[in-house]
């Protein structure tokens, strides 16, 4: 029998350098596919924002108080009469995250001092608008709020 043999090819360092390079660039193909079709798929899911969230029972929600629903970004308002209003926690002056100071009965903007009544309407600029509201639903007894629709109000309401 005649042994069979091979001829030998060795890899220069060119070689290795464009399979290394191809492989690399290949991962990064595969990473940015990635990314784009997870960017693609919906991403929301029932409770999360941007969908409609049960924010509680109405018996939950006393007259005259605001609650933070914190997986919304809003509060809730029960207002005197036994109505709701949903607030937007994003201030209309740059963004900043409003919150409710229970003390001063205000919504008081901690990056330029922009302070909004209960219902969102602004006492002290500069913010030029009130703070944006979703529209709520009372349904079988609980309160949902459709945090996929933003209503912006326009007018303004200045206490001096």
């Amino acid at each position: 029998m005649s042994e069979t043999t091979f001829p030998e090819k060795n890899l220069s360092r060119r070689d290795v350098l464009k399979i290394a390079w191809a492989f690399l660039g290949g991962v990064a193909l595969l990473e940015t596919a990635g990314v784009f079709i997870s960017y693609l798929q919906p991403r929301l899911a029932e409770g999360e924002f941007g969908s409609i969230i049960t924010a509680g029972l109405v018996d939950e929600f006393p007259p005259n108080s605001v609650t933070h629903i914190t997986n919304g970004r809003l509060y809730i308002v029960r207002l005197g009469d036994g109505g709701f209003v949903s607030i937007y926690h994003r201030c209309t002056h740059l963004g900043c995250t409003v919150p409710w100071d229970q003390t001063a009965q205000k919504f008081i903007c901690p990056c330029h001092n922009s302070q909004f009544d209960q219902q969102g309407l602004v006492e002290n600029p500069p913010a030029p608008r009130p703070l944006d509201m979703f529209p709520v639903i009372i349904e079988n007894g609980e309160v949902k709020v459709d945090t996929g629709t933003i209503l912006q109000r326009n007018h303004t309401k200045l206490h001096r």
